[in-house]
């Protein structure tokens, strides 16, 4: 099976907890935005705000998607988020398990 023209995006999140991040995920996915979201737990973030460097213990979201739902990924985080700024950043994909990918589009209504 040969890997579609199609390309495919991850979303990266960063939240301030599991109830977050599953609340987070959870509307992703039941707004069809992803086809899939990971969560990786208690990771420790060092960061600039407000002037200072800032530490924090958070949580990583990675969501599958496709490129025509970034705007709506970014919309959706932005409503269920406790953070005045999150990080939402998107990573294309190159290339893949193809039976995967295309999995990604049937779930997110594109197959």
């Amino acid at each position: 099976m040969a890997i579609k023209k199609t390309t495919y995006i991850t979303a990266y999140i960063t939240v301030s907890d599991r109830g977050e991040a599953e609340r987070i995920a959870r509307g992703l996915l039941e707004a069809r935005l992803v086809a899939c979201v990971n969560i990786l737990p208690e990771v420790r973030s060092l960061y600039w705000w407000e002037g200072r460097i800032g530490e924090s213990q958070e949580y990583v979201l990675i969501a599958k998607s496709i490129p025509a739902h970034q705007e709506g990924i970014l919309a959706k985080v932005r409503e269920l988020h406790g953070y005045r700024v999150p990080c939402v950043v998107f990573w294309p994909l190159s290339g893949g398990n193809p039976d995967f990918l295309a999995w990604i589009e049937k779930e997110t209504g594109h197959a």
